[in-house]
């Protein structure tokens, strides 16, 4: 599950306020240790039409809906 959270200021460090909703249904205490994937948000469309194939863009599609990638 990812969650788009805003990073701020605090003190000599930064932090991020995790909403209500999930400590509800992560059932997050406090002092307890969780787990972060610090992914960053990245903006697909300066590639968007650079992706070279010879299948059209339903049966790409379709194999993802397979599993395949």
């Amino acid at each position: 599950m990812a969650e788009e959270l805003i990073v701020k200021k605090w003190g000599n460090s930064l932090a991020v306020i995790i909403p209500k909703e999930i400590i509800q249904q992560k059932h997050i205490k406090e002092n307890q240790k969780i787990l972060i994937d610090f992914g960053t948000k990245i903006d697909l469309r300066s590639v968007f039409g650079t992706f070279k194939t010879k299948k059209s863009a339903q049966e790409l599609k379709d194999l993802g809906r397979e599993g395949w990638f």
